[in-house]
């Protein structure tokens, strides 16, 4: 589940091992890329942490991130 908070959409996502967790990353950089709006991400190991902000909008939650977190949803169904 997506938690908001300080004006951050943030969800943290296990996967069995790193290269499952980077082509996770991928397949998010192809949406990102198509939506044209990039998340501030990290990976350690098999954990990617997104936090999604709207920098255009002065760095608050908007619908960009909304229908990008939707988007990364379908990505794990």
């Amino acid at each position: 589940m997506w938690k908001e908070e300080n004006n951050t959409l943030s969800k943290t996502f296990k996967f069995a091992n790193f290269i499952d967790a980077f082509a996770f990353m991928t397949r998010v950089a192809l949406l990102a890329e198509k939506q044209d709006h990039h998340p501030n991400w990290s990976n350690v190991y098999n954990t990617v942490t997104i936090n999604l902000t709207t920098h255009d909008a002065g760095d608050v939650v908007t619908e960009k991130d909304r229908k990008l977190a939707a988007a990364i949803d379908k990505l794990m169904s």
